[in-house]
């Protein structure tokens, strides 16, 4: 992956949690309201900001350059096109060109379970569209067969409209001017409130698997002039049945699996912010793996000279020099260190210059393997004989995608072979990742290496990166394929959402927070994965505030995301991933037993309303569970401690909040 930590100001960054904790809508980098909560509980909204084509085959969801910005109560998401490359395409719109426009959205709290949206778009230049609207989707499974009413609807459109499923391919419910709609189930109330007269269409669309119901609120209705801005107001609110039934929690801590390690980070320098965010995040997390950045470019940028003769003749660069200075300091700490390349030099690649830093990177020129190899290995000594670092494991960074560096599945695994003997040849006990690609989907990448035993033999981890998220199947096979292989698995970049760094005041919303950790827990459940490795611990997507970061000047300070990693890494160390299950929706559920210490945890992510909460099946000899809990108030704040009989512990989980209660310690 690639990023840049960049100076932009926190506009009422200071404001920190207590501004972000006030917010009940959950608005995204995009614009996106996911929902309101309303008594932690997440009504859907699933608001967008859309240009629909004039013939209704396609729309363009708002996207390209965007900023992010809280003042208070009230969220601002601006966004402009993206700037095309020279000679790059312009973007698709699914089918055809997409219309260049820009769109300023605000989200206010406006009370218990209310918001207002306010949308404005403007488009450059005279575009043939069906219209722009601000675009709900609400889901099938809480919607249909439920009913819509339409507020002061203009004739000759009903007032009201059944919600059940259709039997077309295609189904629009109702095409109407109205003053408002409300969408009612017996167990939730949407209603959306116009300034003015507005147009909307509510349909679904089966062709494309798709049973939601798709709501469009006219901004613009029907073909946009050039320089046209279009306004509008909606006022939304939710409301509804609140889910308090009690949890259940089942461990059986009678069929251990996977061991885990702990909480990883990636520590690839970049900013002169970096040295003070690193030092308090390694006082205060417990850091099991670190990730550091090989800066290849700088390490060997004529092909014609020897880098590890110039590196013992004490002429090395300042990049490498501080790369393998970060690898040191892990290596004091006892932390297995993995070095990954993002910038090949020009020599070593064809069909690029190297250093896209985007994506579709050059591939390795096969003609320069043996100095390819030669390199590589010159940079893993000289870091053992200068530093006292030998690497646990190599890789170039997310090559499935090319970031720097681009490679099919068969080149990948024929690379570790190559890699893999030359490296032990050299003296060192350096493996590879296979894998460590951009996010969980393609696993198939991986499938070549799988195949072959002379691969296996020089496999450290299977890796891959969080970006995207991932489905439960997709985690499930990631964690079949480590147990085939029988080595680790690695998230070697965890996080969310990789072009946060352009926003990052959304690194401050408690909704981001409680997702990230509940994306971590949902991966460990079903992949059991050995580390997550967080996206990073240096001052990009900084766990901190402070500092310098992002522009705040203020003292560095721990957020919501450093507490909730913190609260994550208090799993005890090496413990077994144990079977547990959560018998309510909206919670995300692990368990970890250190059997020989009879040290157990067990975390517990509740993306809803507060409700009591059981645990069952822990062993015997457990008598007493000490409790932690981080939300938008609080940060691993310890709670009375739980008492256990017979395997059984009671408790309450807090509203949006994520819990973990530890045992013998």
């Amino acid at each position: 992956m690639t990023r840049r930590s960049s100076d932009i100001l926190f506009a009422g960054l200071l404001l920190g949690f207590a501004a972000a904790a006030l917010s009940q809508p959950e608005t995204g980098a995009t614009g996106s309201v996911a929902g309101i909560r309303v008594e932690g509980q997440l009504f859907d909204v699933n608001s967008s900001m859309c240009v629909v084509r004039p013939d209704w085959s396609g729309n363009l969801r708002a996207g390209g350059q965007t900023s992010f910005t809280r003042d208070g109560k009230v969220v601002t998401v601006k966004i402009q096109p993206p700037t095309p490359r020279p000679g790059a395409p312009a973007p698709p719109m699914r089918q055809g060109p997409a219309p260049a426009y820009s769109a300023v959205e605000s989200v206010e709290d406006t009370g218990p379970g209310a918001a207002r949206i306010a949308l404005e778009y403007t488009f450059p230049a005279a575009t043939d569209m069906a219209g722009a609207y601000l675009c709900l989707q609400l889901p099938s499974s809480s919607y249909s067969g439920g009913r819509m009413q339409l507020v002061d609807p203009v004739a000759p459109a009903p007032a009201e409209v059944s919600l059940s499923p259709g039997i077309k391919d295609q189904n629009e419910y109702v095409h109407a001017t109205a003053s408002g709609v409300r969408f009612t189930t017996p167990r939730r109330q949407l209603e959306v409130m116009f300034a003015e007269p507005t147009e909307v269409i509510v349909r679904d669309d089966r062709r494309q698997n798709n049973f939601d119901l798709q709501v469009y609120l006219a901004v613009l209705s029907g073909k946009a002039a050039e320089k046209q801005t279009a306004k509008k107001v909606f006022n939304v609110k939710v409301s509804g049945e609140i889910d308090h039934n009690p949890a259940q929690v089942v461990v059986d801590a009678s069929r251990p699996g996977r061991v885990f390690a702990g909480l990883g980070g990636n520590f690839r320098l970049q900013s002169p912010r970096d040295p003070a965010v690193i030092q308090y995040n390694l006082d205060n997390l417990r850091v099991v793996f670190g990730r550091v950045a090989m800066p290849w470019r700088t390490w060997h940028p004529n092909e014609d000279v020897n880098p590890l003769a110039e590196a013992r003749a004490g002429r090395i660069a300042p990049d490498v020099q501080q790369a393998m200075e970060m690898a040191h300091k892990l290596a004091q700490k006892g932390i297995p260190v993995i070095v990954s390349d993002w910038s090949p030099p020009a020599w070593a690649i064809i069909g690029s210059a190297g250093g896209s830093n985007r994506g579709g990177g050059g591939f390795l020129d096969p003609a320069k393997m043996d100095h390819i190899k030669e390199s590589l290995a010159d940079y893993l000594v000289f870091m053992k004989e200068k530093y006292g670092v030998e690497a646990a494991a190599y890789s170039f960074n997310e090559s499935d995608i090319g970031i720097d560096v681009r490679q099919t599945s068969r080149e990948h695994a024929d690379l570790i072979k190559t890699l893999g003997p030359y490296f032990a040849s050299r003296g060192l006990a350096t493996k590879l990742l296979l894998g460590d690609i951009g996010n969980a989907y393609p696993i198939s990448f991986i499938n070549d290496g799988m195949a072959d035993i002379d691969v296996a033999r020089y496999v450290y981890a299977i890796s891959f990166h969080s970006w995207r998220g991932c489905t439960d199947e997709n985690l499930t096979a990631w964690g079949a394929a480590a147990r085939k292989l029988d080595v680790p698995l690695l998230v070697a970049e965890g996080g969310s959402d990789s072009n946060a760094h352009q926003y990052p005041q959304l690194f401050l919303e408690p909704s981001f927070a409680l997702h990230e950790i509940e994306l971590y827990e949902r991966i460990m459940a079903i992949a059991q994965p050995k580390a997550i490795l967080h996206w990073q611990l240096t001052s990009d997507y900084s766990l901190l505030a402070g500092g310098g970061v992002y522009g705040d000047n203020g003292p560095l300070r721990p957020t919501q995301r450093f507490w909730d990693l913190k609260q994550l890494s208090a799993t005890p160390p090496n413990a077994f991933y144990l079977p547990a299950k959560c018998d309510r929706p909206g919670l995300t559920c692990t368990a970890f037993g250190d059997i020989a210490s009879g040290v157990y945890a067990v975390h517990v992510v509740n993306n809803g309303a507060a409700r009591p909460a059981t645990i069952t099946g822990l062993p015997a000899e457990v008598k007493q569970l000490r409790l932690w809990v981080t939300d938008a108030q609080r940060g691993m704040h310890e709670g009375t401690p739980v008492p256990v009989a017979n395997g059984k512990a009671q408790f309450t989980l807090d509203p949006a909040s994520y819990t973990t209660l530890v045992s013998g310690q």
